[in-house]
Parts: C-alpha cells; sequence; structure tokens
C-alpha cells in the first residue's frame, strides 16, 4: 500500500526519505521545534487566562476568547491548508505557518485590551492549522516506509506530550515573570526556526494544483465557527435555556446541511470523502476523535484545576505535578513508534487503549482532597503512559490507510477532529464539574442533621467568637469545597466512559478489514 508520502520527490528527483542520518535529525528537530511550539501554546495560554481579567479590564466570561477565537481561527484554517501545500508545497506553508505565529505572539504580549489579544490570537491560530498539518507530513515523508511508526512516535513527543508540559512552562513564566513572557517566549524561538527552516530545510516539488471550492469552504467555516462558539459559550449562558445557544444550534445545523449539498452538486469537492470507505481510516479518525478529543482533553483541563483549587497548589506546584505524568508521554511516544513498526499499528492501538482505558477508570477517579500528593502523582503514570502509546500507531494507520495523494487532506481530517473533539471534550468536562458539584451539595443538604449542624455551628461561633453569620458562611464555603472534592470523582469517570466508546472502534479494527490497498485515482 503506497503511504502519504512515496510519490513526493525533491528538486533533486530524490525521495524525501533518502537523506544522511544527520539531515533526517536536523530536520527533524526543525520541524517538531515548530510543532512543539504551536500545541505547547494552547495549554500554556489555558494557566494564564485566569490571571487576565485585571490587566485587560474583563470578566472570566471575556478571557474566555482568547482561548475560543484561537479554536475558531485554527479550525477554520486546517480546511484550506491541504490547498496551500498543493500548490506552495508543505516546506513554505510550514515557514509561512511559523512566521504568522510568531509575529502575532510578539503582539499578543504587548496587547492591553481584550480586542487587541483576541485578533492577535486569531492570526496565531491560523499560523498553528499551517504548522500542525505541514510539520505531521513533513517528519512522516522523512523517514523510509519502515520506519513511520518511529516518525509518529517522534511527532507525539509534541502532539501529547507539549499539552501537559504547557501548565508547568505557563506556572514558571507566570509566577517568576509574568503573562506576557507566555507569549513573549516564543518570538525567538520562531524567529531561529524560521532562519533555520529556510536554510536547511529540503523544498520539495509540487505536482498538483487543486481547484478550490469556496462555497463549500465557506459553509463548512461557517457550521464550524457556530459549533465551536456554541460550545464554548454553553456553560456560560445555561445551554439550552439561552435563546443565542439554540440560534447558535441551529446555525450549526443548517451550515453543515448547505456544506453537504454543495459537496454532493459539486465538480471539485472540498473534502474527498470516499477516504472514510477504507474502514482503518474510519476506525482511525473515530478513536482520534473520541479518545484523544472527547476523553483525553478533558483530562488535560481537569487535572491542572484538581492539583490547583482541590489540592490548592500555587500554579508553579500544580505544573510540576502535571509534570510527573506528562514526562512518560515523551517516553513512551517513540516506544510506541517502534513497536508500531514491528507488530503493526492496529494492536498497538489495541495495547494504548487497554493502557489509557484502565487509568482512567482505576486511578483517576481516586483523586481527591485526602489523597497525598505523591500518591496523586504516582497514580497519574500510568495514565501517562496509555496517552504516549495512544498517539503514533493510530496516526500510522490513518496515514497508510488514505491514498498517497490525499495526505495532505488525511492530516487535515486529523487535526479538524482534534479540535472539534477537544471542543466538545472541555465543554463536557466544564458542563459536567457544574453538574456533580450541584448534585453532591445538594445531596449534603438532604442527609444533613439540622439539629446537630445547628449545634455545631453555635459550638465553633463560641470557640472562635465570630458572628452566627459568618460562621454558617465559612461552613457554607466548605460544603461547596467537599461538593466540589466528590464531584472530581464523577467528572474523571465521565470522561474514562468516551474512552470506552473510542476503543470500541478500536475493536472494530480487528471485525472489519479493509478489502483492498487504496491507490491514486
Amino acid at each position: 500500500m503506497p503511504t502519504p508520502v512515496e510519490d513526493v520527490t525533491t528538486y533533486e528527483g530524490k525521495k524525501p526519505w533518502e537523506i544522511t542520518g544527520k539531515e533526517r535529525a536536523l530536520f527533524s528537530v526543525i520541524v517538531m521545534t515548530g510543532a512543539f511550539m504551536a500545541i505547547l501554546d494552547t495549554t500554556v495560554v489555558d494557566v494564564i487566562v485566569p490571571k487576565l481579567t485585571g490587566p485587560l479590564a474583563t470578566d472570566m466570561y471575556g478571557v474566555q476568547w482568547i482561548i475560543t477565537s484561537y479554536m475558531v481561527a485554527a479550525a477554520i484554517a486546517l480546511l484550506i491548508t491541504e490547498y496551500l501545500i498543493k500548490r506552495l508545497g508543505a516546506k513554505s506553508v510550514f515557514l509561512l505557518g511559523v512566521s504568522l505565529f510568531t509575529v502575532a505572539s510578539f503582539f499578543c504580549g504587548v496587547s492591553n485590551s481584550l480586542e487587541e489579544i483576541i485578533i492577535f490570537r486569531i492570526i496565531q491560530g491560523v499560523g498553528e492549522a499551517l504548522i500542525m498539518v505541514t510539520s505531521h507530513i513533513m517528519i512522516f515523508s522523512y523517514f523510509p516506509p519502515h520506519q513511520q511508526g518511529l516518525a509518529m512516535g517522534i511527532f507525539g513527543l509534541g502532539v501529547s506530550f507539549a499539552p501537559a508540559l504547557g501548565p508547568t512552562i505557563g506556572g514558571y513564566l507566570t509566577e517568576y515573570y509574568n503573562w506576557r513572557m507566555v507569549f513573549f517566549i516564543n518570538v525567538p524561538v520562531g524567529l531561529i526556526l524560521v532562519l533555520s527552516g529556510l536554510l536547511y530545510l529540503p523544498k520539495e516539488r509540487v505536482f498538483e494544483k487543486l481547484k478550490f471550492n469556496f462555497v463549500s469552504f465557506f459553509l463548512l467555516s461557517f457550521a464550524t465557527v457556530s459549533l465551536l462558539i456554541m460550545l464554548s459559550r454553553g456553560q456560560q449562558l445555561g445551554w439550552f435555556n439561552s435563546i443565542e445557544i439554540g440560534v447558535l444550534l441551529f446555525a450549526t445545523l443548517i451550515g453543515f446541511a448547505l456544506y453537504a449539498l454543495s459537496e454532493l452538486n459539486s465538480r471539485y469537492t472540498l473534502i474527498d470523502f470516499s477516504l472514510f470507505k477504507n474502514p482503518h481510516f474510519t476506525n482511525g479518525i473515530m478513536i482520534y476523535f473520541f479518545i484523544l478529543g472527547f476523553s483525553m482533553y478533558q483530562y488535560f483541563y481537569l487535572l491542572p484545576i484538581y492539583y490547583e483549587h482541590i489540592k490548592m497548589l500555587p500554579t508553579l506546584d500544580a505544573g510540576i505535578a502535571v509534570f510527573a505524568f506528562a514526562v512518560f508521554i515523551g517516553i513512551f511516544s517513540p516506544i510506541a513508534g517502534i513497536v508500531s513498526d514491528k507488530i503493526g499499528a492496529p494492536k498497538t492501538v489495541a495495547i494504548a487503549a487497554f493502557f489509557y482505558v484502565g487509568a482512567s477508570l482505576l486511578f483517576l477517579p481516586t483523586l481527591n482532597y485526602y489523597t497525598p500528593l505523591t500518591q496523586a502523582m504516582l497514580l497519574t503514570i500510568p495514565f501517562g503512559i496509555g496517552m504516549g502509546l495512544f498517539f503514533a500507531p493510530v496516526t500510522v494507520m490513518i496515514l497508510q490507510n488514505a491514498p498517497s495523494h490525499k495526505g495532505e487532506l488525511a492530516i487535515v481530517l486529523m487535526d479538524y477532529f482534534r479540535f472539534v473533539g477537544g471542543s466538545f471534550g472541555t465543554a463536557l468536562a466544564t458542563n459536567n464539574m457544574e453538574y456533580f458539584k450541584n448534585m453532591h451539595f445538594q445531596h449534603m443538604q438532604e442527609i444533613q442533621n439540622t439539629e446537630y449542624v445547628s449545634f455545631y455551628l453555635q459550638q465553633i461561633k463560641e470557640l472562635l467568637d465570630l458572628s452566627l453569620a459568618q460562621i454558617k458562611i465559612i461552613f457554607g464555603n466548605y460544603e461547596m469545597f467537599m461538593s466540589y472534592n466528590y464531584g472530581f470523582y464523577n467528572t474523571f469517570m465521565h470522561a474514562g466512559y468516551w474512552g470506552i466508546l473510542g476503543s470500541l472502534f478500536v475493536v472494530l479494527l480487528f471485525v472489519f478489514k479493509p478489502k483492498k490497498e487504496i491507490q491514486p485515482s
């Protein structure tokens, strides 16, 4: 079966992987640094967002747009990336993405208003989309077909290790410098990447010029924007108790419906849905969508909150605690790639799913306020191993089951599903945390012996020499904290259930197999 890079040649007429070991290492470092920088920025910024309400003169709902605008821009830019790669080449698009990301990072750092930072975060999001798709393809091309699992294991260091490392770096920069350094740190890295990329990265020949379907692009972009805004604002507005959420849902459904009609009646489609005729490709995308998007992104969001708000650690210490499992993501990502080359991607995915679901359901739900910090960090290690084993084999399987001339589109679809699935996952985590916190609070209220509680509060009042009203406020805060604490159990469990759903598609890998190899049309 041809792979997505076997039909590509360089200007010297060679295959991209026909390079020396030193060249392969140099090219991989340049490309991986770009991918690592781009995806690290997503969770690094998550840490500083609560601290921006004062400097930007806004509230929490306002600063949430710093994240939302980035995600929306990146999702839309993904849809045009394949076209740009076919017209300009992966190297040119990669350097364009790094340049946009670097310039936007600088202007985010000097922004003094919410409107300014949102504008430059949009540009950052476009840069991230260009970087992620091109770096994915380029890393894949630098390794021969029999080492593509190793290539994706190396790439997995960026995609899975960087988000987990983000809170640590963000916490350090915020605590010892200020929030602007989170953006400024990208500037020298980006400048070095652009210069080294211009000097060293090989430029491939561009063989294909696509006809771009702007109507389908506009309609799918409209639907995606509506969907992501709905997911980001649902908890704030009360989901379907809000007219705005209802309008956004309607716009999303209409946008996707009109997009489908456009694709059915267009000679040049935006997305080639024939890719999904291959069961390994389809199941791989669904595994990526549910396990990485719906499930893992919930844990990326929840674990820093657990350490900061339940264990009450400072931002930097919470980041260090998260780093405990992030290390194992980094260790096991290349190991998964090597194993995938040896025993095949489907079997490696099955091993990864076993580790991931087991850790998600057996270990993480046990974390609460009473869990010693060292024990909490140790319990997240199997989870990190499962995440590290996951990315490389899934990616290899998807790319190997796409036609060689559709590799860029396969990557676009993977990243698109990552953004949309991650948005769903984050919204689910937020909604579930609020729901289960309230549920436990109400349950505590129902089972209380009111006479005993009144007696107890009176005793505390006399002991601390405070007013009864003050004591009731303190006790109410304690109840709310404990309901928050107990709510994490349910929220962690529900995140794990999405991992189980994704694992059903792992089972289907061994039930439905591709009938024949895909050849370029």
